[in-house]
């Protein structure tokens, strides 16, 4: 059973009546709630439902337009362009579909490196890919006018942590007068977009990446950009997303915004040096590793393969040492596959069946660096040997 809150990111739980120390390093799945974003949630569960004309009703449309107005100065946008959703595969999706139905025939131009949650969408309407280097990065090319429905581009892999061309994108799809599509989720709170300076059309986010509740997120959708409404109802959020709205998460999902944005050059330093310092600790350790993250990349990303070892004994091992992390996206929980990620940047699948994801985040500590290290020559073997049987 976890510990009080059930927190991601807290230190022991107690199962059956035995304390075990716990270390986290995935944050690319989720990051422990902010205090600033737990405090602004506990203090408006009760807002009143903003589409209402009573004085609850207003204090809550009050409140949610804050807000908007929050996220929209941190991303560079009008507030009237911030859609709330209920997180990014949401959002990824009506950015994808709307765009789509907007632009009827034609497909999506996107990498084979993206999430799930714009992948499928994409090839659900029509695909075509754009080539990807060996290093996990889009190899931006010139578009023809009238081609596509949309380029579909993310800022940053959630795999390797790869961050992608986008000025190159939003170069090529201005020039062909395409709207470019950025999924923002694994980026924000590492990254300062611009969705206006920076040419993109639609831009995705996701509340619990970056220390914010989960079930919250919003789309991006600038004035002049024409996304068709996938969800029907009483018309909310600009007739985009129809549905009540989360007051207390949109504005918990906010303050964590401007937490992750104050001193995040400082910040990004200090996750950095402790992701080198992992990976210097992890080489010295074990024999043939292959490191699939290069720069430029988020800080705290950390993408490996140890060859010979499967990523699902890898991960069991780790987590019976007291260590959380993931083999890839955590969308994929349960599914022994290679990534696609790893696949699309010609990786052998046998080296890929070895990846393990370190993600280090807002509450990573020399503890979390130490831990693995401590275990990692030991699990390593005992992985390859089970490889081996």
């Amino acid at each position: 059973m976890r510990s009080p809150h059930g927190v991601v990111g807290v230190t022991a739980y107690t199962d059956n009546a035995m304390t075990v120390s716990r270390h986290y390093l995935d944050h690319a799945a989720t990051s422990a709630l902010r205090p600033e974003a737990r405090e602004v949630l506990l203090a408006h569960l009760d807002a009143g439902n903003p589409s209402a004309a009573h004085t609850a009703g207003r204090r809550a449309r009050a409140l949610l337009e804050q807000a908007r107005e929050e996220i929209a100065a941190a991303v560079g946008a009008e507030p009237i362009e911030v859609i709330f959703t209920s997180g990014g595969t949401e959002a990824n999706n009506l950015a994808i579909y709307g765009l789509a139905a907007a632009r009827p025939g034609k497909p999506i131009l996107a990498a084979p490196i993206e999430h799930e949650a714009v992948l499928r969408p994409a090839r659900a309407v029509g695909m075509t890919e754009m080539p990807v280097d060996s290093a996990g990065r889009a190899v931006i090319k010139p578009i023809e006018p009238d081609t596509y429905a949309a380029v579909a581009l993310m800022a940053a892999n959630n795999e390797t942590g790869a961050i992608q061309p986008i000025a190159d994108a939003a170069a090529a799809a201005q020039a062909a007068g395409v709207p470019l599509h950025v999924d923002a989720v694994q980026a924000m709170g590492h990254m300062l977009i611009d969705v206006h300076s920076d040419g993109i059309s639609t831009m995705s986010l996701s509340g619990h990446k970056f220390g914010g509740p989960r079930g919250i997120g919003a789309l991006i959708a600038t004035r002049g950009t024409d996304v068709k409404a996938q969800i029907l109802g009483g018309g909310q959020e600009r007739e985009l997303r129809s549905g009540t709205q989360d007051v207390a998460s949109a504005l918990a999902m906010a303050a964590a915004l401007t937490a992750a944005q104050t001193d995040m050059a400082a910040e990004n330093a200090r996750i950095a040096a402790l992701r080198d310092e992992l990976r210097a600790g992890i080489e010295a350790r074990v024999d043939g590793v292959v490191v699939h993250t290069t720069e430029p990349a988020l800080p705290g990303h950390l993408h490996i393969s140890i060859p010979g070892a499967e990523g699902d004994s890898l991960i069991l091992l780790f987590d019976q040492a007291g260590i959380d992390l993931s083999t890839g996206s955590a969308c994929h929980a349960g599914v022994s596959r290679p990534s696609h990620v790893l696949l699309a940047m010609g990786v052998d699948e046998r080296t890929a069946r070895g990846a393990l994801r370190f993600t280090l985040g807002w509450n990573s500590t020399a503890d979390d660096i130490a831990a693995v290290l401590a275990d990692v020559e030991r699990i390593a073997a005992a992985a390859r040997i089970a490889g081996m049987a």
